[in-house]
């Protein structure tokens, strides 16, 4: 009975795209503003060295040598998701565009398998059967070009070339285990759930609506409560409520929305949770369609006169009238790594940029990442006072932080270790059948979770 709730959970994937007469004419209407408007001469960074995608999936492939050994305690599979396109642009590509495809080391004792597979989106479903790329990209998303592929993408759907009712998700940001699914993220859709098979093989099984109560984007950056067994999320837009939170019950419930104000749309990338709040932060880089036309710019463009605001609230509110926001100078935060409450305040350990720019196509990726000048702070917010103070942890280059997941929201102790045992060298190298392209988020999945 249990696992036909689960099944029924989940919306199989299959979306109905049409390859008739306005197919043809859009695409070549499509061909004409790319000839007309786009600087074919900017060079892909983000298709580049080992930013260039691997052109196919790969079944699991056993026993990969290993040089030292595996511990026998180590049974699980750790999973890593990142941008992978398996067509090539039409004309403008950004890192964040690409396919979702996650990569798998399966391990098990102490033998180690690799797979890799793409995430069945209805996006790469639709563009397997066209044969090319067909879905609007964010690397596009730039000048008066932007706001025509925005109109192809528009006409596309409109004419039912394209078909957008299981939203257009990559899947390739991270990766999250709830309620006994593993799901894949991005920002601007919904989860789709993935399949760990015994030998280590990847499954799409579809997306995830929580039988329909989510009607909005869903973070990809979620939070499990692990005492609790909880999961806190949500989902920003162009449109309002620019934001809305969820809590979802450790059976998988999701309970009803509570929107949250902000001034205008923003990037809202990540947010986090203690024992008592959820933090959700209003940082200025701004959703600004105008300003990408008549500035030439990216669809989002960051605001350095502007505050840096941090909202604190109860994280079983109903709705945001108990909502306290704290003011700190002018940042953004793409990542967090932990927060907890310490007496009236309620302090946030992050990594903060300045002056953030995401039109990284123009110039080298090296030097553009090395401009995002990314350090670690603890923030903290007094409840009782309404006071807000920060500190620098540490020196540039600080981003993607983890902890260990049984911390979320409770204070990371500190550790004394024996030096002399400690060793440089590794316990096992596992030799992988080919190279494996930059990505982003990952996550291990325990042998009990695996079926």
């Amino acid at each position: 009975m249990e696992e036909e709730k689960k099944s029924s959970e989940i919306v199989k994937v299959e979306p109905k795209p049409s390859k008739g007469f306005s197919s043809k004419v859009i695409d070549l209407l499509e061909k004409v503003v790319v000839k007309l408007f786009y600087d074919s001469s900017l060079p892909h960074h983000y298709l580049a060295g080992n930013f260039a995608p691997v052109p196919d999936e790969t079944p699991p492939t056993k026993d990969l040598p290993v040089i030292g050994y595996l511990p026998d305690c180590l049974n699980g599979e750790f999973v890593r998701v990142g941008p992978n396109p398996k067509f090539s642009p039409v004309a403008g590509y950004h890192w964040f565009d690409g396919d979702g495809m996650i990569h798998g080391l399966r391990v098990k004792d102490g033998k180690a398998t690799y797979v890799s597979r793409f995430v069945r989106t209805s996006r790469l479903k639709q563009e397997e059967y066209f044969g090319g790329s067909k879905f609007m990209k964010i690397g596009d998303l730039k000048g008066l070009f932007g706001l025509l592929m925005v109109n192809m993408q528009i006409l596309r759907a409109k004419f039912k070339v394209l078909d957008i009712s299981y939203g257009n998700s990559t899947a390739n940001t991270a990766l999250v285990y709830h309620h006994g699914k593993l799901l894949a993220l991005s920002e601007a859709d919904k989860p789709y759930v993935i399949k760990v098979i015994e030998d280590g093989d990847l499954q799409t099984l579809g997306l995830l609506d929580y039988d329909k109560r989510l009607s909005h984007s869903f973070t990809a950056h979620p939070k499990v409560d692990p005492f609790t067994g909880e999961m806190f999320t949500f989902g920003y837009s162009h449109t309002p409520p620019y934001v809305t939170y969820r809590v979802i019950s450790k059976d998988g419930y999701m309970h009803d929305p509570v929107p949250i104000t902000v001034p205008e749309p923003v990037m809202m990338h990540d947010f986090a949770i203690t024992e008592n709040y959820a933090i959700f932060m209003d940082l200025p880089l701004y959703f600004r369609p105008k300003d990408m036309v008549k500035k030439n710019t990216l669809i989002f463009t960051f605001d350095s006169t502007k505050k840096a605001r941090f909202g604190v609230l109860p994280r079983y509110a109903k709705d945001e009238k108990h909502i306290r926001w704290f003011e700190l100078p002018n940042c953004f935060i793409f990542h967090n790594a932990n927060a907890w409450e310490e007496e009236d305040e309620v302090v946030l350990i992050t990594c903060r940029i300045e002056n953030p720019d995401l039109d990284m196509v123009n110039g080298a990726a090296k030097e553009k990442l090395e401009n995002f000048s990314n350090e670690l702070y603890e923030m903290r917010f007094n409840i009782k006072t309404g006071e807000a103070s920060q500190k620098k942890l540490s020196a540039s280059a600080v981003d993607f932080p983890r902890v260990n997941e049984s911390y979320t929201g409770r204070k990371s102790f500190v550790h004394v270790i024996d030096a002399k045992t400690m060793s440089a060298d590794p316990v096992a190298i596992i030799e992988l059948p080919h190279r494996v392209p930059y990505g982003f988020h990952a996550f291990f999945v325990t042998e009990v979770c695996v079926p």
